[in-house]
């Protein structure tokens, strides 16, 4: 099946507004797909880290951005404190 007409099929719009909500979701869903992938690879990046002294100084910073994607509905607010959470064990854990 040619998904490329499939998807064209499925969001075949007949009114402007319900064009323009289209273009709208795209963009947002773009961004969003942005904010996500970078607070993965911050997770990553704390996660991974050995350095008790280098984890504490990332530990701000994850938490700050992980509060933004909670206040900006990209990420639940309760996935943002469990993360939070489990990143602050992992770096009270660092010797």
């Amino acid at each position: 099946m040619d998904y490329k007409f499939f998807n064209i099929f499925i969001a075949m719009a007949n009114h402007k507004s319900s064009k323009k909500r289209i273009r709208q979701t795209e963009t947002r869903n773009e961004g969003n797909k942005y904010y996500a992938k970078t607070m993965r690879n911050a997770l990553k990046d704390i996660r991974s880290t050995t350095s008790k002294k280098e984890a504490a100084e990332l530990l701000p910073k994850m938490n700050s951005m992980l509060d933004r994607l909670a206040k900006k509905n990209i990420i639940h607010s309760k996935k943002a404190s469990n993360l939070k959470s489990s990143v602050d064990k992992h770096v009270n854990n660092l010797k």
